[in-house]
């Protein structure tokens, strides 16, 4: 999990750094330099197989088919972006994404240390968590398939071969229902915990009341 962390937040920054100051990437989503972002994308890559290996090894303990699904449409995007150059702009903004995995982490860490999901610690990370995960992977739909649209139809777009369009399209769409589906158990998770916690505040409040 610490590496999952370390991954996460390294090509966050790196993936934040590229949308701010790569000129030639944001210039040209389709065919601009893809230098910076193949080295974030290679990162990733490694760190998806490496993933998908342990899952596999340990499938009886940690095995999830969402999660599956989730790494191989991934990386089916990023051969393209690998190997020819494509895409980088859209490449690298579905990496904002990974801004939302240390809270997911930390709450695996909270669970392990026997932390009660009512604990304060546990709350404020639950909160986190789903903040964090609507802005990063739910809010930016809009933004992202905006830009997908602008790019649509123009001669950058013809130039893509069809496999890339559809590891392109279809991996993006693949990808953002699972995040709906992902936010929508966040939620409802989150606003449990919340409830139950002020449930239990007040008969606390209530029950101090009668005694005095």
């Amino acid at each position: 999990m610490a590496i999952s962390t370390f991954h996460a937040l390294l090509v966050g920054l790196f993936c934040l750094y590229i949308l701010f100051f790569d000129d030639a990437v944001n210039e040209d989503p389709v065919w601009g330099d893809p230098t910076l972002v193949k080295t974030n994308v290679a990162i990733t890559t490694g760190y998806l197989i490496s993933d998908l290996l342990l899952i596999f090894y340990y499938w009886k303990a940690i095995g999830d088919k969402f999660f599956v699904v989730h790494h191989l449409a991934a990386l089916y995007a990023y051969y393209y972006v690998l190997g020819q150059g494509m895409l980088p702009y859209f490449a690298n903004f579905r990496l904002l994404a990974e801004f939302s995995t240390p809270c997911v982490n930390q709450r695996w860490f909270f669970e392990v240390l026997g932390y009660p999901k009512s604990s304060r610690p546990n709350m404020a990370n639950g909160v986190a968590m789903a903040v964090v995960f609507f802005m990063v992977r739910i809010a930016v739909i809009p933004v992202y398939y905006s830009r997908m649209y602008a790019v649509y139809g123009t001669e950058a777009f013809y130039l893509v071969p069809w496999g890339g369009r559809v590891a392109w399209i279809g991996s993006s769409i693949c990808l953002d229902i699972m995040n709906v589906m992902w936010m929508h158990k966040i939620a409802r998770g989150c606003y449990k915990v919340l409830r139950s916690a002020r449930k239990n505040k007040v008969d606390t409040l209530q029950e101090n009341g009668k005694s005095d």
